[in-house]
């Protein structure tokens, strides 16, 4: 459902948000070690959050990453939003657009209904679900192997 850029990057951010307060910044060698990702892949998803203000990035020897807000500010929304868009919101199951989209002539695909609920609730979770959270419910001695 979400691609491995998504929860790679759902993984750095908990990753960042469970480390020490004034710690400053994480350099992306010690985040892709920590959490056996690879480097040039993940340093793309970081700059991506970044961009967003999900993450704030500084260059340099002392440079990486941390995160721009409070983990209980960030939501799994924003991350899924940020990295695969919002097409997991929008996209049919069985046309390669919305349904509505796809046919405007014809009814929505015979799936509609019963995913349309689903969406939603999606939606309701990844909203209402934040870094903190996670980072709450997967414990500090999981959060490397998660």
């Amino acid at each position: 459902m979400l691609s491995n850029s998504c929860r790679y990057g759902i993984r750095a951010v908990m990753y960042l948000a469970n480390q020490p307060v004034g710690n400053g910044k994480t350099g992306i060698k010690q985040i892709s070690k920590d959490l056996k990702l690879p480097t040039p892949f993940l340093a793309k998803i970081l700059q991506q959050l970044a961009k967003q203000k999900i993450l704030i990035s500084l260059k340099g020897p002392h440079g990486g990453f941390s995160l721009s807000k409070d983990p209980k500010e960030i939501s799994l929304l924003d991350i899924v939003k940020t990295i695969d868009g919002e097409a997991i919101f929008t996209s049919c199951l069985i046309h390669h657009d919305t349904c509505t989209y796809a046919d405007k002539t014809k009814n929505p695909c015979a799936l509609h209904e019963a995913y349309s609920s689903v969406r939603m609730d999606l939606v309701k979770l990844f909203s209402s679900t934040t870094i903190h959270e996670l980072v709450q419910n997967a414990g500090k001695s999981e959060l490397i192997l998660i």
